[in-house]
């Protein structure tokens, strides 16, 4: 097993290069017609960390996730063209809500269906659960503060959370490849993102020029000095909430500030001359990061933790089956293009760590959609995540 940092990430790389290195092949490259590359970085590194090549915990990945991350939103956002984004439409939005919606009525039956088998306090656990899928991880450990759940309880939640988070995102990531077969059975109208997708690929192609060394740096350092303070007014704003407007910090704790704040500042950073970048592989520079995230939440996946817990995990995939349901549903009485569908529920249910990934799998120039509906789940986590929690409690009795 590798597990110095270094060498997890010269791996980490080395298996993504020879990924698009196969998806170019002339012969190879068939298989990814069928399969999208995104897929087999998710999945390559699952494998690796399975047959224990390298860890499924080292500090590369939280390094990866809390500070790679935040630079490569700064750079996909910071080309993003809001207008465009505007002219989506409502769908989305409706997509983030039925996404939630389904979250928060699906956990109390899937108790209903399992209490029997599961702890009576579970209630507290899914309470927290609920935080994590509405919205990401930040909203985890607030939820479960808010139910009084135990440490051990919170520790019992990581299990179903990672594995039925992690096959649900394989899933959209191969949905992705299959995007455009779909919406035409479904028959929903994709005009608004086509003309988004022309619209950032006439600005690369009008602003593209060889990069010079200058370009590389001054996209290097706007990624990490933006995340960075990004992070550092993150923790003010969240301490001067604590202090001044209590009901603010409960909602929005420093995490959630931080991807708040750089959404921000790549959004204001797009009305100035600095989204010329883009020409200079800024996005594709932010595009790199965010494989290099995924191949990293692949090596955290563990499908060998069925066997610890498996009324826990059943119950939290009968829960993941009803947040699908009401998202089809409601995508079919509005017919929703699959785009939306996939991207409304990785705002819920992977936030701002993979929203963005899922968003960029169906089309790169989409991935500033996805943190933009990441960063309005972690608004709405915590006040669907008490909903919930009042609706566990009934089931279970309590």
């Amino acid at each position: 097993m590798v597990t110095d940092p270094a060498g997890v990430l010269a791996i980490l790389l080395a298996a993504l290069a020879i990924i698009f290195w196969a998806s170019s092949h002339p012969l190879i490259g068939r298989v990814f017609k069928i399969i999208p590359s995104l897929v087999f970085c998710y999945f390559v590194p699952t494998a690796l960390s399975t047959f224990e090549v390298i860890p499924h915990e080292s500090p590369l990945y939280e390094f990866v996730k809390s500070d790679i991350l935040p630079a490569s939103l700064v750079l996909l956002i910071l080309a993003l063209d809001l207008p465009a984004i505007i002219r989506l439409g409502p769908k989305a939005g409706i997509m983030l809500l039925a996404g939630t919606a389904g979250v928060v009525i699906g956990a109390p039956v899937a108790l209903l269906l399992f209490q029997h088998q599961l702890p009576p306090d579970i209630w507290t656990g899914f309470t927290a659960l609920s935080g994590s899928w509405i919205g990401g991880g930040a909203n985890f450990v607030a939820l479960g503060k808010i139910a009084h759940a135990d440490d051990s309880m919170i520790a019992q939640m990581v299990v179903p959370d990672v594995f039925i988070a992690n096959i649900w995102m394989a899933v959209l990531l191969f949905l992705a490849g299959r995007h455009q077969v779909i919406d035409r059975w479904t028959g929903a109208r994709t005009d608004a993102i086509r003309e988004l997708e022309e619209r950032m690929t006439a600005f690369q192609q009008r602003v593209a020029r060889v990069p010079k060394l200058a370009d590389v740096v001054m996209i290097l350092a706007i990624g990490f000095v933006g995340a960075q303070a990004a992070r550092l007014a993150g923790t003010v704003v969240f301490e001067f909430c604590q202090v001044h407007v209590a009901v603010v910090a409960r909602v929005l704790d420093a995490t959630a500030w931080k991807f708040i704040l750089v959404t921000t500042l790549g959004l204001l950073l797009s009305f100035t001359p600095v989204r010329n970048l883009e020409g200079a592989g800024a996005s594709r520079m932010g595009t790199v990061m965010l494989y290099l995230l995924v191949a990293c939440i692949g090596a955290r996946a563990d499908f060998e933790t069925f066997s610890k817990a498996p009324h826990l995990i059943l119950a939290a995939g009968v829960w993941m089956l009803f947040h699908i349901g009401v998202l089809l549903m409601i995508a079919w009485l509005i017919k929703a293009p699959i785009f939306f569908v996939a991207v409304g529920s990785q705002a819920n249910i992977g936030g701002a760590a993979s929203a963005p990934i899922v968003a960029a799998a169906f089309h790169p120039a989409l991935a500033p959609v996805g943190v933009l509906l990441a960063v309005a789940g972690y608004a709405l986590g915590t006040y669907a995540g008490i909903i919930c929690m009042y609706l566990l409690k009934w089931a279970a009795g309590a």
